[in-house]
């Protein structure tokens, strides 16, 4: 008896084990379906604060690591203004539930507003996640040159690239400097600052201690 439950055990955990790919590519391509329309926030919560993605270097304005969810943020907004049409094609898993790795076919294109198609390639997107959240990936091209052909092209017809790095600010007043990333942590604790935007300088409101 203790034989038969052990082996009703191992084969529902096997048949779970299975489902998740499954699974998963439903998750995502309900996602890439919403990225494909200009809407990135509901794949962009899938990845951790710490995320880093590890992008073909090259002369594009996808090149090298995008560091942080902000990063995978911008990413992703060149992305959708480059009008690049996605699809999951399969996924596949290894390692516990709380550090999964994935494994996804992804192919992608993007056509000129005139319907003419002027980017096509094929990708093996390699993540990995930390309880629930993807926290590293690494994106592996059939063809890399397409990637920087294509960026001319988007170049050439005016869509401007989203940078990788947000702007620095100034604060206002006569010894006006950068605004760091630590200076908008101690805004959001409750500091009054003054900040300037254009020739308008602007007083932000007191946060409650």
């Amino acid at each position: 008896m203790r034989w038969r439950s052990l082996l009703l055990g191992a084969c529902l955990a096997s048949t779970g084990r299975a489902l998740v790919p499954r699974l998963l590519v439903l998750k995502f391509a309900r996602d890439v379906a919403k990225l494909n329309a200009g809407d990135h926030t509901s794949l962009l919560a899938a990845y951790a604060d710490d995320f880093v993605l590890h992008f073909n270097e090259g002369d594009h304005r996808w090149s090298g690591d995008w560091i942080g969810k902000s990063g995978m943020d911008r990413f992703l907004q060149n992305f959708t203004a480059a009008k690049i049409q996605g699809e999951i094609r399969q996924i596949a898993i290894s390692g516990p539930p709380w550090a999964l790795t994935l494994w996804a076919r992804f192919d992608d294109h993007a056509d000129a507003p005139d319907g003419t198609r002027i980017y096509q390639n094929r990708t093996a997107l390699v993540l990995r996640t930390r309880w629930g959240k993807i926290v590293e990936q690494e994106d592996f091209y059939a063809d890399t040159e397409r990637i920087a052909a294509f960026d001319r092209k988007l170049t050439e017809l005016g869509i401007v690239a989203v940078p990788k790095h947000s702007k620095p600010r100034r604060r206002g007043g006569d010894s006006a400097r950068l605004v760091t990333a630590a200076d908008e942590g101690n805004d959001a604790r409750g500091d009054c600052r003054h900040q300037q935007k254009g020739n308008q300088p602007v007083v932000n409101d007191c946060l409650n201690e």
